[in-house]
């Protein structure tokens, strides 16, 4: 078939590694603040035993975020900023039209939803329109929440407390001599991702982010994938009305020390270690359930069930999509494997 006019060029989404100690340093404090996981994460011994070392500031700072899940907002800034230092964030937070600081901390729900986003980040002195937009996100776990909370503080109230906490746990974290490491590490990984397949971007998003299965949405065009510490074992992903955030944890490999498990290793037995958490696998490697449906199984309320269900997942020996728990067989057939890789160092 002969066509009148050539094809134009096909359109991909542009993918990039970005790797800053701001990133780091605002995932640490969503970490911190996130009350629900936070047992779950690698670093919750070591915050919970360095607690006393933390000034009184700051702990109250961190309460606030936790209270208003503010943590989100600051992501949301970083994205647009892209700052390699605090100083640089707060200088350009400062210079930010505040019309624009609002509209980039109102998360994007969808097409539909864009003039209210777009008239309540205008109108910001208007709090009955954060009202009306947090209604999009009732059924969200936090969302809602925070765009009220939004309403609540001022903009100079709100830029304040994101430069104090974000200068106050950057002086707290790095007193640690893991931060270094942390850096360099960060650094070594996003060198590695120089050259991007930028043809099969899909492809490459699985690779360095070690399994993420990305299905191209509409009106995404950038895809950032940002390697972390503090967020470890967790993959955290968000968006923006254009843009794909996936924060993935570093590697084992690049902290691991002769004679040293994995946590890994370490999550795998925790999430082993328990006789109702060894019921839940057995029953889900027989097939999908809901939470309702295990919570009649084993005779056990939602709220017990859903933080055994956390630490099994956090051992990824379990998924869940859309409220249906599955068994990932191969992430437990493969366990054994590991423990045995590990104590080979032995002979």
């Amino acid at each position: 078939m002969k066509r009148l006019y050539p094809p134009q060029s096909t359109e991909t989404i542009s993918l990039q590694v970005e790797s800053l100690s701001v990133w780091e340093v605002i995932l640490g404090i969503a970490g911190y603040t996130h009350a629900k996981l936070r047992h779950t994460f690698n670093l919750d011994e070591k915050w919970t035993l360095d607690k006393d070392s933390m000034p009184s500031s700051l702990v109250e700072q961190l309460k606030i975020i936790q209270d208003t899940n503010f943590w989100y907002g600051m992501i949301m800034l970083q994205n647009e900023l892209s700052s390699p230092s605090i100083q640089d964030f707060s200088k350009r937070l400062a210079e930010m039209p505040i019309d624009y600081f609002y509209d980039t901390l109102l998360p994007y729900n969808n097409r539909d939803a864009e003039t209210i986003r777009k008239m309540t980040a205008t109108n910001h002195q208007q709090v009955e329109l954060f009202e009306k937009y947090a209604t999009y996100f009732e059924s969200h776990d936090y969302l809602s929440g925070y765009i009220r909370h939004l309403a609540c503080y001022s903009h100079h109230d709100i830029c304040e407390l994101f430069n104090d906490t974000l200068n106050s746990w950057y002086k707290w974290v790095t007193q640690h001599e893991e931060w270094e490491k942390w850096i360099q590490a960060l650094t070594f990984d996003q060198k590695q991702y120089n050259t991007l397949d930028i043809l099969n971007p899909t492809e490459e998003i699985e690779r360095i982010t070690g399994g993420i299965k990305y299905i191209p949405e509409p009106s995404i065009w950038t895809v950032k994938l940002i390697p972390h510490v503090s967020y470890r074992p967790w993959i955290l992903e968000l968006r923006t009305h254009d843009t794909k955030l996936f924060f993935y944890p570093l590697k084992d490999e690049y902290f691991l020390e002769s004679g040293v498990p994995s946590s890994e290793l370490i999550r795998g037995h925790k999430a082993l270690g328990d006789e109702l958490r060894l019921k839940i696998i057995y029953q889900l490697l027989k097939g999908p359930l809901s939470l309702q449906e295990m919570s009649i199984h084993f005779n056990t309320s939602k709220t017990s069930l859903h933080h055994q269900l956390s630490i099994i997942k956090a051992a990824k020996f379990i998924s869940v999509d859309k409220g249906i728990y599955s068994a990932n067989a191969s992430q437990i057939n493969d366990f054994s494997g590991k423990l045995s890789q590990y104590l080979e160092g032995l002979q």
